[in-house]
């Protein structure tokens, strides 16, 4: 294929796990960032308030924007982006965790290189 029928689209997928080890800090900072969000209506603010005060994970996800991994790249344009942030349980001894194996393609290209 040549340049011009190769698609011109990547999709960059990050699997990230975390280990919370001050949930204080993290939601304190959370509800930091949504009380300065002068944009947010205040009905969304109590919202996000609440859940940021019950779950963890939405206190993250209020912080992390993984747009920001690609906003100052040169020649990039963001498409399209999407995620989210759930509870886990953590086992790094199971192979479940195991990211090279993911997707079965990771040691074969290592292998061949």
């Amino acid at each position: 294929m040549n340049p011009s029928e190769t698609s011109r689209y990547v999709r960059l997928r990050v699997d990230l796990v975390l280990e919370v080890s001050d949930s204080d800090a993290l939601i304190g900072a959370a509800l930091g960032h949504i009380k300065a969000d002068e944009f947010m209506p205040d009905e969304e603010r109590g919202h996000a308030e609440a859940a940021v005060r019950q779950d963890e994970s939405e206190a993250l996800a209020y912080l992390v924007d993984p747009t920001d991994l690609v906003a100052e790249l040169p020649g990039i344009e963001l498409a399209q982006a999407s995620w989210s942030s759930e509870p886990v349980e953590y086992d790094p001894e199971s192979l479940e965790w195991d990211l090279d194996e993911e997707d079965g393609d990771f040691e074969e290209e290592a292998d061949n290189a």
